[in-house]
C-alpha cells in the first residue's frame, strides 16, 4: 500500500493510493497519517477497509501532495553511510553509525519549494531512504528483528547549509540540517510489507535535469535493520519517527557540482518509492 497526506498545507488528507492507480479517502478511518496512526494499527485497519471495499474514492487531481506522515516526534539522521560519501567529504567510513538530530518542522512535502537560508552560500542536496518507525522499539535484542518495527520507506531529501554543518556549527551537525524546508518527504509512504529488500533500491538525483547521484541501498555501511537495532540502545523510537538513512556519493560538498540557488530544480527517485521534485527558492 502507499499512504500519502494530499491537500493544503496543515490541512491535508489522509488518503490510500492502491495497486491500481485508484485513491482513496482515510479520513473515516484516522485523522491524520500520524503517530496515534501507526501506534494503533492504522496500516491494518487500512488494509482491511481496502479489503472489503469500504473506503470512498478520492479525488486528487490537481491537488498538492503533502509529507506521507504528519510531522513527526522526531528526525533522526544517519551520517557518512555510504564509504564513496565519506570519502568525498574528506573522512573516513566511520565504525559506528553517526548519528544526528534535523528539526522536526523542516520536513515538508516532496514537490514543495525549498528556501535557501538567509546567508547562505552552501545549500546541498541528499537523496536518502527513509524509514518510519511502526511500533516502540526500545534495546532490541538484535538486528534479526529490528525490521519487523518499520512501518514504511519513503524518499527524503536531507537538504543541508554545509557551512552552516561544517564551519559555523561547533562539531554539531543540526545547525546545518534544520533550516525550514529541509526536509521534503514522500510522495508515497510504501508499507514495509511491498519493499521486499531495503538494501536493494536504486537512488537517484537530478539538479537542473543533470545527474548527481545513482546509487544502491545496497552499498550503505550500516544496513536499516542494524541502524534500527542501533538506535534503539541509545534512544527509544517511537511510532511515526523518521529516520534518514544517509546518502551517496555525488553531492555538491564533493567539490565536483556547484551549490544550489535560487531557480535550480532538484529531483530525485528511489525504486518503487516514487519521484520528487523542488524548486529552489530564497528565504
Amino acid at each position: 500500500m502507499r499512504l500519502m497526506r494530499i491537500g493544503p498545507a496543515g490541512a491535508e488528507r489522509p488518503v490510500l493510493l492502491d495497486g491500481s492507480g485508484q485513491y482513496f479517502d482515510l479520513g473515516g478511518l484516522t485523522a491524520d497519517i500520524d503517530p496515534a496512526f501507526f501506534a494503533g494499527d492504522g496500516i491494518e485497519r487500512v488494509r482491511a477497509a481496502h479489503a472489503a471495499g469500504s473506503l470512498p474514492v478520492f479525488d486528487a487531481t490537481g491537488q498538492r501532495i503533502g509529507a506521507p506522515i504528519a510531522r513527526p516526534s522526531v528526525v533522526l539522521c544517519i551520517g557518512m553511510n555510504y564509504a564513496a560519501h565519506a570519502a568525498e567529504s574528506g573522512a573516513q567510513p566511520p565504525e559506528q553509525p553517526v548519528m544526528f538530530y534535523k528539526a522536526p518542522n523542516t520536513v515538508v512535502g516532496p514537490n514543495d519549494d525549498v528556501l535557501i537560508p538567509r546567508g547562505s552560500k552552501e545549500t546541498d542536496w541528499e537523496v536518502e531512504l527513509a524509514v518510519v518507525v511502526g511500533r516502540r522499539a526500545r534495546y532490541l535484542a538484535s538486528p534479526d528483528e529490528a525490521l519487523s518495527y518499520v512501518a514504511g520507506y519513503a524518499i527524503a531529501n536531507d537538504v543541508s547549509e554545509r557551512e552552516f554543518q561544517i564551519r559555523q556549527s561547533g562539531g554539531q551537525w543540526s545547525k546545518g540540517k534544520s533550516s525550514e524546508t529541509f526536509n521534503p518527504l514522500g510522495p508515497w509512504l510504501v508499507t514495509a510489507d511491498e519493499v521486499a529488500d531495503p538494501q536493494a533500491l536504486r537512488l537517484r538525483s537530478w539538479v537542473n535535469g543533470e545527474p548527481r547521484q545513482d546509487s544502491s541501498t545496497a552499498d550503505m555501511i550500516f544496513n536499516v535493520a542494524t541502524l534500527i537495532y542501533q538506535l534503539s540502545q541509545v534512544t527509544v523510537l517511537e511510532p511515526g519517527d523518521l529516520i534518514n538513512t544517509g546518502t551517496p556519493e555525488g553531492v555538491a560538498l564533493s567539490g565536483r557540482f556547484p551549490y544550489l540557488t535560487a531557480g535550480d530544480v532538484v529531483e530525485l527517485e528511489i525504486d518503487g518509492l516514487g519521484r520528487q521534485r523542488q524548486l529552489l527558492q530564497q528565504a
